[in-house]
């Protein structure tokens, strides 16, 4: 992987017309204001600039956008909702050179390799764009096509980026508590694996074989990868039907919770028993399909913890769910070297972990404060002795994402006291906890 902390020439360029750029759009938006939305604060002017400097600075500010959207207990209200933008469609390239790079990666000309071809994108996002086609057996397929140059211009803007976190720690503590710089080095490592298509085709297969691993989960879905139409920039896959779930209307003949419940179940089954899970599930990557399933879509930021970590995501959910045994936690994170040097025992900092971790798993989904949790994640780790415990961050962030469909799908529901969402996780446990409540648990 490049390294991310060269800054050339091309990086202090870049720098400038960056700072210019979000100068420039800010103070436009904020000037204009009296011809702006009636109510609209200057807040809210300011946001939009900053989106509209994102969007002027391409993909990876576009990427940023995106991430601060789906994080909305993170960042300013008023700029979380203006960066909603970045989560719908950005102009693409050209149909011809779209044309080219799938020429290029499978050996001949689009109308040769594909019975018919959609030179209209379905979507366009900051890395790639995505064709509707027809393979040769009929099959409906789309084929996600990166677009061109995309990888020396994201690696500039990167390196951009992260040389602007640095000095963003040294001047402000905020982002040094925040972590600046890891956010800009975990988006790094997301982008690199975004843009090695074969990386991001295995994974969702991966991903897809494991959802129905204990036989149930016939509700969720992935893709299939159709490899023989696969390259190093292109991804073919199969074509599903439905809408984004933030654009799911509900309707009396759609049992919302338990759409929710369904996509949660996989994907906690992902992260803690298979491997593979999906990291960026916001709502243009989880889709609710025409035939009722609920589908992941776009694995180009895939998360895999090890198995110690996976172990300990297992112990925090056995102990709010089953027995409220918390030092089993800590235990495992001391086999982690993070509390070696720290004179409380186990019981000690299994509370410690219990109190962050209670507002996620013992609440309405809804009412969970992102914001909140991530910087008591970040508190905790100062206690451990670490920047921060990343991969508890990263669980947090996608919590982010479910708290905004239940919000609006399941309210009311509370992720940790589900037993169904654990069937597999501890089956004799959830199915003897089952039996004594006389709750009878979904079969799908």
């Amino acid at each position: 992987m490049p390294a991310l902390d060269r800054f050339g020439p091309a990086q202090l360029w870049r720098a400038l017309v960056v700072g210019v750029v979000i100068i420039a759009c800010v103070g436009y938006a904020v000037l204009t204001k009296p011809f702006l939305r009636r109510g609209e604060s200057w807040a809210d002017a300011a946001s939009e600039g900053v989106v509209n400097a994102f969007e002027a600075l391409g993909p990876t500010f576009v990427k940023l956008g995106q991430l601060m959207a789906s994080s909305s207990g993170v960042f300013p209200a008023p700029l979380a909702n203006a960066c909603l933008r970045c989560l719908d469609d950005v102009p693409p390239v050209s149909a011809q050179k779209a044309r080219e790079v799938i020429a290029g990666d499978l050996g001949g000309p689009v109308d040769r390799i594909f019975a018919s071809f959609d030179d209209v994108p379905l979507a366009a996002a900051s890395v790639a764009q995505v064709h509707a086609c027809v393979l040769p057996d009929g099959r409906e397929a789309v084929i996600k096509v990166q677009r061109p140059g995309i990888y020396h211009r994201m690696l500039v803007d990167l390196r951009t980026a992260y040389g602007g976190a640095k000095l963003l720690e040294r001047l402000f503590e905020f982002f040094r508590i925040a972590n600046a710089t890891a956010i800009i080095r975990d988006l790094h490592a997301a982008t690199m694996t975004e843009l090695n298509s074969a990386v991001e085709a295995d994974r969702q297969t991966r991903f897809r074989d494991a959802i129905w691993a204990f036989g149930d989960n016939t509700g969720v879905t992935a893709p299939e990868v159709y490899w023989d139409y696969c390259g190093p920039h292109v991804i073919c896959m199969e074509r599903l039907h439905g809408v984004p779930l933030d654009r799911f209307v509900p309707d009396e003949d759609h049992d919302t919770t338990m759409l929710i419940r369904r996509g949660v179940k996989a994907w906690i089954e992902s992260i803690t028993l298979h491997g593979p899970f999906h990291g960026d599930v916001h709502a243009g990557n989880l889709w609710a399909l025409d035939d009722g399933r609920i589908a992941f879509l776009d694995f180009g930021i895939v998360g895999e913890l090890p198995e110690v970590w996976r172990s300990i995501l297992r112990d925090m959910f056995y102990a709010n769910l089953i027995d409220g045994d918390f030092a089993r936690v800590a235990r495992g994170i001391r086999d982690l070297g993070y509390t070696a040097d720290l004179e409380a025992g186990d019981a000690e900092i299994g509370m410690q972990v219990a109190a962050v971790l209670a507002p996620v798993f013992s609440n309405d989904l809804a009412e969970l404060n992102l914001g909140a949790l991530i910087m008591a994640l970040v508190q905790l780790g100062k206690q451990w002795g670490v920047a921060s415990p990343e991969e508890l961050v990263l669980f947090g962030k996608q919590l982010g994402y479910f708290e905004r469909y239940a919000t609006r799908l399941a309210p009311g529901w509370v992720i940790g006291k589900d037993p169904y969402l654990f069937r597999n996780v501890f089956p004799e446990a959830v199915a003897e906890r089952a039996a004594a409540q006389g709750v009878t648990l979904p079969d799908d």
